[in-house]
């Protein structure tokens, strides 16, 4: 495993791209058919056909090394074949005399659909390589990114220092025999609940399984812990305690019951090596221990709860600031790094939205958009990044120029939404796309040779994304003009 790591964090990187890839291909072709241009997914869709034959001999069973390997080989085989498969396909839709905005939907289609098969090409060779003890793919220096916000992190740590002050105060004060253990036991407790959308609800749980865990324990010390002689037995009589709060930390409902159980029981109620029978002590401890969690649960439902409106509304405000990071992060790792931090907000965003439906809904949907338009972004900042030095492609062109005014009026769009900055956001985006189509570049217009043909496919893409009715940005279209045309 450890050989591997490398390469099952490639695994993981690439699957996320691959799943967010696929679905931008989906949302594009979705959006054609409810604009009624069929025309045009039928001219998509033979590439798509040949794909869908391709993978349909590897559905319906996992995937193994040898079938990731016969995988690669046949999408090396479809990859190169398919830019003289976009040429013939092109040429045979441009003889029912398609308009630009056709055209510019063909084009990012077959994008898509390369980028797409490019990315199962990799993750199908790093599954393949999975086979061997070494291999090549095992560098890989873009590890998983975490994106906390940083209110989040302080309200925990507000709420847990608000417990160890009270509860300390409390021993100090009482100078309670127990009081040690109900300050320690809170601190695990305020740290174990921490990291779950609702700590209060954890909290509590965890004291009725250490209250549950209490009952067993008192009835096992005291009167068949004395009766049993060695070691077989003792596991007997512990396996059935262990069941149970396996079998409750199974179920989502009662993970914290399991939880306490299993944690507090083994605490205060299996054998030392010198076991001391005190029924005193061992009710004490409990009760301080059942104490300690129901403090944390009492902070967490009065101390900046964090299930309330107010974080996950910044977590919101953070998932659409991912398009920002897109624009001005470095370029080096961005891809993946955008990926999973992106995800990894979505991920604690929706769980702090439990219990609200409709609020859930909208965190999902503000996190395709916001993948879709910042892998767009990404891939043209990677696309400009490696342009051969020529007049057409100079900083200086009106082209670059205009997806520079495209970056700021689309960070104004996504920190601020509304009408008039999707507005803008749309007229910068169009007016990008005529810039390139504007420029003339010294190679053949195909989009495996040309950089401003793969421009404009990213562009396009993004103001479909804009333009999208299932995305949470129309609710700010309705004023949005419409017939915005791209100059030929």
């Amino acid at each position: 495993m450890r050989r591997r790591n490398g390469r099952l964090s490639r695994l993981n990187s690439e699957f996320m791209g691959i799943t967010t890839r696929f679905n931008a291909l989906h949302q594009l072709l979705e959006r054609l058919r409810s604009n009624g241009t069929d025309h045009v997914v039928a001219a998509i869709k033979p590439g798509l056909q040949d794909l869908a034959e391709l993978l349909d001999g590897f559905s319906g069973r996992a995937l193994t090394s040898p079938d990731a390997a016969r995988l690669t080989s046949a999408l090396t085989s479809y990859k190169a074949d398919l830019p003289a498969k976009v040429r013939s396909l092109r040429a045979t839709f441009q003889q029912s005399d398609p308009s630009d905005a056709e055209q510019l939907d063909f084009h990012t289609a077959y994008e898509l659909l390369y980028r797409f098969v490019d990315d199962l090409h990799g993750y199908a060779q790093t599954h393949a390589s999975l086979a061997d003890h070494t291999h090549e793919r095992e560098q890989w220096d873009e590890p998983f990114t975490p994106q906390t916000n940083w209110m989040a992190s302080a309200a925990s740590g507000i709420r847990a220092a608000f417990i160890l002050v009270v509860l300390g105060s409390y021993w100090v004060a009482t100078a309670w025999p127990s009081g040690a253990t109900m300050t320690l036991i809170a601190a695990a407790t305020v740290g174990l609940s921490a990291a779950t959308p609702n700590p209060k609800r954890m909290a509590f749980q965890m004291a009725c399984g250490t209250f549950l865990g209490a009952l067993i324990g008192f009835v096992e010390m005291f009167f068949i812990f004395p009766w049993i002689d060695g070691f077989p037995l003792l596991c007997v009589m512990l396996a059935p305690v262990i069941v149970l709060g396996s079998f409750l930390s199974s179920r989502p409902q009662y993970a914290g019951v399991g939880l306490g159980l299993l944690i507090f029981f083994s605490t205060g109620s299996v054998p030392d090596n010198l076991t001391v029978y005190n029924p005193y002590a061992f009710i004490n401890d409990y009760i301080a221990m059942v104490l300690g969690m129901l403090v944390c649960a009492a902070a967490g439902a009065i101390i900046l709860p964090p299930n309330s409106r107010w974080l996950w509304r910044r977590l919101e405000q953070d998932l659409r600031g991912q398009v920002v990071y897109a624009i001005s992060g470095k370029l080096k790792g961005l891809a993946s790094g955008f990926e999973s931090s992106t995800r990894d907000l979505l991920h604690q965003a929706y769980g702090l939205a439990a219990g609200q439906p409709q609020v859930q809904r909208d965190l999902l949907r503000w996190m395709f958009v916001v993948l879709e338009v910042g892998h767009a972004i990404i891939e043209l900042r990677k696309e400009q990044a490696i342009l051969p030095v020529h007049p057409a492609y100079a900083e200086s062109q009106p082209w670059r120029q205009a997806i520079r005014v495209m970056g700021r009026s689309l960070v104004r769009l996504f920190l601020q939404p509304s009408q008039s900055n999707l507005q803008r956001g749309l007229i910068a985006v169009d007016h990008a796309i005529s810039r390139v189509q504007a420029t003339d570049e010294p190679f053949a217009p195909h989009f495996d040779t040309s950089a401003l043909r793969r421009v404009k496919s990213y562009l396009h893409f993004i103001r479909t994304s804009l333009l999208d009715p299932q995305s949470p940005l129309a609710a700010y279209a309705d004023t949005q003009p419409q017939g915005l045309e791209h100059a030929p």
